[in-house]
This record gives structure tokens, sequence and C-alpha cells, in this order.
């Protein structure tokens, strides 16, 4: 049975971006700043957040197509599955960075660490735990191959 779940955003990223092409690549843009808007509605759980150096942010890649299955990247020659990729084009657009969380006003928070355009809509927010959410021994195999090494 296929179902079709409804995603709900719970606000709105303010980005120095305005198209896809002026995006930093796996979130390497760290001096770029970003403003995520939380909704009114959603405003109390935001409560304890800035006890939190690093959050996960969830969001929609609203301009990414859906349609790709294998692509490549500009700069590699080969193709890969898009389950292999970190592109923002897949058939589900939903991006997950591990941000800074450089301040809390009321509602929004200054984060780094990001790769979206302006006015991309954020689905969700939770702690990042150092525990937790890093995998030290992760690889990824064809980057490795390319490159010599694996990205930290």
């Amino acid at each position: 049975m296929k179902e079709n779940p409804q995603l709900n955003p719970i606000g709105v990223i303010h980005s120095p971006y305005n198209t896809i092409e002026e995006c930093h690549p796996y979130s390497q843009s760290r001096e770029q700043t970003f403003r995520l808007e939380v909704f009114p509605e959603f405003a109390p759980a935001l409560q304890s957040v800035e006890t939190c150096t690093h959050i996960l942010v969830l969001y929609w890649m609203h301009h990414a197509r859906r349609d790709l299955l294998t692509q490549g990247y500009r700069w590699d020659n080969k193709p890969h599955g898009t389950f292999a990729l970190r592109s923002p084009h897949r058939p589900n657009p939903i991006a997950l960075s591990t941000c800074e969380l450089v301040l809390r006003e009321g509602r929004f928070l200054t984060v780094q660490g990001l790769d979206c355009i302006e006015g991309t809509p954020l689905l969700d927010i939770k702690p990042c735990f150092a525990t937790h959410d890093g995998s030290p021994d992760a690889r990824v195999g064809w980057w490795e191959k390319r490159t010599g090494k694996c990205p930290q």
C-alpha cells in the first residue's frame, strides 16, 4: 500500500544564496550565516534549543529536480545512483545538515553550515549529539577511490 505523507513546514530558511548554483556543496560554507525563521505556532518547540552548540536541520529542496535516479557531479565524469550522492536532486528532496547554532533570538535561529537557497521550507530541527550522530568509521567508497581519501 502506498501512503501519501503530508509534510508541513515549521518555518522558512533565509539564505544569502538565491540559486542552487550559488550554494556550496556539502555545507562547506562555514563563513556564511543563515537565519531559520520558525513559524509562531511552533515557537514553543524551541524551548532550550539555545543550550545546543549544534543542531540537525531538515529542509525541503523545493527547487530541486525529482526525476534523476542517476547523476554525476560536474567535476566527476562517472555517473552514480542518486542514493549514493548528496545532490539536492532526488525523488524526495529532503536535506539534512549539521549546523552550528550561533544565536537564538526568539523564534529566529542564526546558524552556519547550510547549503540552501532563500525561502527554503524548514521541516524540522533536532539537537545534535556527538555520541549519537557521528560515525567515525563511515566511508564513501567511490569518493575515496576518486580522491584517495574520505572527506572528514
